[in-house]
């Protein structure tokens, strides 16, 4: 609950809006890529190792909200990040979801976002249950460093300039 309520800071702006309006922040923000259609974000609090959110630009809570070309370019991030994933960590499946609305189980409900989240076999452990942990066997920014790297390299992120 504490990540929860902390999604939105005291002006009522959510993270994933601060992370659209604040590209110099990129790094800090776990931001891996950024488009007029999306941004691919690093789950600060994932299920598994390189679990993401991509989330369309606008505050939208529903999907109807956006327009199919918008739709489109964010299924077409998780295809892309799809490949990232496998390419770095070599997950045996993946979860692809989106949770619309707060009683669905978005901690975030008023901008839409997928989670694209690596699954390994045998990955399910009852730690996040018993003991409200979760076990990430990598740091995130290091694992970070190695997602922005192979992105770059696959022609999903644009090199620096």
């Amino acid at each position: 609950m504490e990540y929860i309520n902390g999604l939105d800071d005291e002006s009522g702006e959510c993270f994933l809006c601060r992370y659209r309006d604040n590209p110099a922040a990129d790094t800090e923000h776990l931001v891996l890529s950024r488009s007029d259609d999306a941004l691919v974000v690093m789950n600060r609090f994932p299920y598994t190792g390189g679990h993401l959110l991509v989330a369309p630009p606008e505050h939208a809570a529903n999907l109807s909200e956006l327009p199919d070309r918008r739709l489109g370019a964010l299924m077409a991030a998780v295809r892309d990040w799809q490949a990232v994933l496998t390419d770095v960590l070599s997950p045996d499946g993946f979860n692809v979801g989106v949770n619309l609305g707060r009683c669905a189980g978005a901690g975030l409900p008023g901008h839409l976002h997928l989670h694209l989240v690596p699954r390994w076999d045998g990955d399910t452990n009852f730690m996040s249950v018993l003991g409200d942990v979760r076990v990430i066997p990598q740091a995130l920014e290091a694992l970070y460093s190695q997602l922005l790297d192979a992105g770059r390299r696959m022609g999903v992120v644009s090199p620096p300039s």
